[in-house]
């Protein structure tokens, strides 16, 4: 089966400040802030909404098609893909923009500033449908270009494709009107509790009104578990415990790999979430969002431990 995997590529540049933000910055000078901070090393790692979903499906034995952009510094990141089993053939090189990048800096009270540029973000992916199959397809439109992102629901519903909408970091880009057209052409909502507030803010609807016109809307929350919402009610999936929790960043991508998953082996989606969160429970014991790793026979074993066979 075909999955599509669309969303955004970058790199995340990530540096620690030996410091506090607040000792260089001087309450009476917040008008004309000029400072400079000295880290203690970059350490690069591959992010990506796209990059992130897609390397949690390489982990679960899955080859999704990458539909994303990158820019003329692609070389890195093609080489770990190769590296992961992935094609770059659905990736389209923008030759004049980097790719897009996060700049983040964290001091001593994890404070974070982040400079972002999207790069070659800004630019359209150009996928071809023609040869897509709908009825052995199954995409998940991820935060990227919203134009992509608009336009890839509206032509999964033309052609009858099963497509997870999962708006995210994209939320504070959209109008209402637009927003709820993506969620309505889409067959599966997913989001964190956060984002499911802003999504119903931004489109006016509620949440039993967000279910009427996705059919099935999933949300997880963090420590409490995932909620699966239908139009025949409720389904509470807990966490798997992990006292060794790192870094929860790359979490929900790496969460929606195992969903996935579980929607292409055709298990019913409550087997799914709890795949999904089996995956999340790797993803948050390491820092970065593309450094944990499991064997299927790791990935099993703690999915029957913790949710039964």
């Amino acid at each position: 089966m075909d999955i599509l995997v669309s969303g955004s590529l970058a790199y995340d540049r990530i540096m620690d400040f030996p410091g506090r933000f607040s000792d260089h910055i001087m309450p009476d000078k917040i008008h004309m802030i000029n400072v400079s901070f000295t880290v203690n090393g970059l350490k690069e790692n591959f992010g990506g909404t796209a990059g992130n979903i897609a390397y949690s499906l390489s982990l679960l034995g899955e080859k999704p098609r990458i539909v994303a952009t990158i820019g003329y510094d692609y070389h890195r990141y093609f080489e770990w893909f190769e590296q992961c089993g992935l094609s770059t053939n659905d990736i389209r090189i923008v030759d004049d923009e980097a790719t897009a990048s996060a700049y983040i800096t964290t001091d001593l009270a994890d404070n974070q500033i982040t400079g972002f540029n999207p790069g070659a973000m800004k630019q359209q992916a150009g996928f071809d449908f023609g040869p897509v199959n709908p009825r052995e397809c199954l995409a998940i439109v991820a935060p990227g270009n919203l134009q992509d992102m608009a336009e890839f629901t509206e032509t999964h519903h033309r052609m009858g494709i099963y497509t997870i909408f999962d708006p995210g970091q994209s939320l504070p880009a959209w109008a209402g009107e637009d927003l709820a057209n993506c969620i309505a052409q889409s067959n599966l909502l997913v989001s964190n509790d956060y984002e499911l507030a802003l999504i119903k803010e931004r489109t006016g609807k509620s949440t039993d009104e967000l279910v009427e016109i996705a059919g099935t809307v999933v949300t997880t929350k963090g420590e409490h578990g995932t909620e699966i919402l239908t139009r025949l009610g409720a389904i509470p999936v807990p966490v798997v415990p992990t006292p060794d929790v790192v870094d929860p960043t790359g979490a929900g991508d790496a969460f929606r790999g195992g969903l996935i998953k579980g929607l292409v082996e055709g298990v019913p989606l409550e087997r799914a979430v709890m795949m999904g969160t089996v995956c999340s429970h790797y993803a948050i014991r390491k820092l970065g969002t593309q450094e944990y790793s499991y064997t299927p026979e790791e990935f099993r074993a703690k999915l029957v431990e913790h949710f039964g066979d």
